[in-house]
């Protein structure tokens, strides 16, 4: 079940469409409902509004082609990840970062020895960026 913690939350639908357009790149609204909406059972309509509705939200750009408008990803997956990420440690752990960390690093443990070893790279990656004067 999916928290709405403040735009842009995403629901499964919205997931789909961003998914699709990160994999596939920019779509009109008659590629997006082939690729996802035909399948689901899910009409045109809901599809286009879906694609407004990411387009409202920041994280679609759109241009006009001859009557369609062509939407394209303005954010990248990573983008969207650190911002749901963020909303979710700002609302059930006010803002506090350490039940957000304890449960990051449990989640990587159950994941397997590799994930904590790719971990502590990119920890260290980081750590080498802040000392060079990088975010």
């Amino acid at each position: 079940m999916m928290v709405p913690v403040g735009p842009p939350f995403l629901g499964e639908l919205e997931i789909a469409v961003m998914e699709r357009l990160w994999a596939g790149g920019p779509s009109d609204v008659e590629t997006a409902h082939r690729s996802i909406g035909h399948g689901r059972g899910i009409t045109l309509n809901t599809i286009q509004s879906t694609l407004q509705r990411l387009y409202k939200k920041g994280l679609l750009a759109r241009h006009k082609v001859s009557h369609a408008y062509v939407y394209s990803p303005r954010v990248s997956r990573a983008e969207v990840m650190a911002q749901i990420v963020n909303e979710v440690v700002t609302a059930l752990a006010g803002g506090r970062t350490e039940p957000m960390l304890a449960a990051f690093v449990d989640l990587a443990s159950r994941a397997g020895r590799d994930t904590l070893d790719r971990l502590e790279k990119m920890i260290e990656r980081k750590r080498d960026e802040r000392r060079r004067g990088g975010r």
